[in-house]
């Protein structure tokens, strides 16, 4: 009754997927065990998976194709797999939270988020790898994980970024059709830059952290990562919403924002050294500008949003994981830096937090008087392609980082592909909105998709360097040894 499922489908975005489900192209328990053996054989190649979950996944895949055969429709991630960052709770399921001191922790509820998946109708197939405890002591390495470094599937010998390191890893390689993953500070814009996929950081509030290992209470937040940045809309639509189980949710729905010709703060960011991102950029601009946007050059309040949002989570995450950080179990972990880091969180002058809170009031209202001019602020996500695995993590250039702002202010921002860099890494194109202005962000990213292919890019050999004007043909790795 049902085609094969060919290794193209691995590839597509949410409403294809869709639709091959609806019109009895594939069953989704097909898509299901596809995608399972896939995460199986191909997500260790990246040290992307931290757990399968093949047996539930058989049973949500099944329950959706019945659903689906009555014609009942639970909306477009019916029957769609996925997998989620390995800081959310799975009943059952072992959540270790990237951390070799929970390698045996199992949660007996699931997080606010997972059970929202599950009601929408998709199709849980792993957990994915983490930067331990979501990096918030400075860790050094991309070593600094239970599974190894996340290894990026254009180049395995370089990293996918953190803490979200499985979540990028397998959208790109085509191991899941999207992820979840959480940020605190740069950790989905990052991977997704890295790895050349699509990745949404939502406002503080739109999205539940229940269930989510806590790291800084004011600036946590889990989001999609996907193939585009419309799929990221579709799942932040599942997601979003008011929890009793997190008191800082809002009772905000996500809708789709009409095309327009939106004002663009083209963010003031220093490329010297850098030509090849800087051209990179400026072509990102004229692909936006013949999208009908209007740009504006544009600088940021000045302040140290780094210092700033370091001490906050200094405090937040030492009041979040005291007990660990006292106890001789924080020894286990990996990253000496990381180690390090929450010692010291411990010793944070209260006032330091203080004053810091007392900023990010400045911040905050300064940053958003900007929307008053510009309905989003662009930028590179960062000035570097994905370092190699030996990298000392706290020496790469970052530039002005939009993710340290965003994280600060509590603001949403997507990181989009915008091409490749000298080594051919992706690169990726951030757009900052103001506060609950995801559907404007979405729209300006998707409008750039439209007109652009980089997100339809893969990882595989022998491809030719997309950003080379003479097409230099660049050897990038699909497989390779760990």
């Amino acid at each position: 009754m049902f085609a094969p499922v060919d290794a193209d489908y691995f590839f597509d975005d949410l409403p294809t997927l869709g639709r091959m489900l609806r019109r009895r192209a594939l069953s989704s328990l097909e898509l299901t065990r596809g995608f399972v053996e896939r995460l199986r054989t191909i997500g260790p190649r990246y040290n992307a998976l931290a757990e399968l979950t093949g047996d539930l996944a058989e049973r949500e895949a099944r329950r959706a194709d019945r659903e689906l055969a009555r014609g009942v429709d639970r909306g477009p991630l019916h029957g769609i797999p996925y997998g989620a960052k390995d800081l959310l709770d799975t009943a059952g399921i072992a959540t270790r939270w990237g951390a070799p001191p929970y390698r045996d922790r199992i949660p007996s509820a699931d997080a606010t988020a997972i059970t929202k998946l599950r009601e929408a109708g998709a199709v849980l197939v792993g957990k994915l790898a983490m930067v331990e405890l979501a990096g918030g002591g400075g860790y050094r390495y991309a070593s600094a994980s239970l599974h190894g470094p996340g290894l990026n599937p254009w180049n395995v010998g370089r990293w996918s970024g953190g803490s979200s390191s499985g979540s990028g890893s397998a959208v790109a390689a085509g191991v899941v059709p999207f992820a979840l993953g959480s940020e605190t500070w740069g950790s989905i814009t990052t991977p997704s830059a890295f790895c050349g996929v699509s990745g949404l950081r939502p406002s503080l509030g739109v999205v539940s952290r229940a269930g989510a290992m806590p790291l800084a209470w004011s600036m946590d937040k889990v989001g999609p990562m996907a193939r585009t940045a419309h799929d990221c809309g579709v799942i932040l639509s599942a997601l979003a919403g008011i929890d009793a189980a997190d008191a800082t949710t809002t009772a905000w729905s996500y809708r789709r924002s009409r095309p327009r010709s939106f004002r663009l703060g083209v963010l003031a960011e220093d490329f010297d050294g850098i030509p090849e991102i800087a051209n990179a950029f400026e072509k990102a601009l004229r692909v936006l500008r013949g999208a009908g946007m209007r740009t504006t050059r544009i600088r940021l309040p000045s302040y140290d949003y780094a210092a700033t949002a370091r001490a906050i989570l200094s405090a937040e995450q030492a009041a979040a994981h005291e007990d660990f950080i006292r106890s001789g179990r924080l020894d286990e972990l990996i990253d000496e830096g990381q180690k390090e880091g929450l010692r010291a969180s411990l010793q944070q002058p209260n006032i330091e937090y203080a004053r810091a809170m007392e900023r990010r009031l400045s911040i905050t209202r300064e940053l958003r008087a900007l929307f008053g001019k510009v309905d989003a602020l662009v930028g590179p996500t960062l000035v570097a392609e994905a370092p190699t695995l030996d990298t000392d993590l706290r020496q790469m250039r970052r530039g002005i980082g939009p993710a340290v702002f965003g994280a600060v202010a509590g603001l949403p921002g997507i990181s989009v592909p915008m091409g490749f860099g000298l080594h051919g890494m992706p690169l990726g194109l951030s757009i900052t909105g103001d506060l609950f202005a995801e559907a404007t962000i979405v729209a300006i990213a998707s409008a750039y998709q439209r007109d652009t292919d980089w997100h339809e890019r893969r990882p595989t050999t022998n491809v030719k360097h997309p950003s080379s004007s003479t097409e230099t043909p660049t050897k990038l790795s699909f497989s390779a040894s760990r």
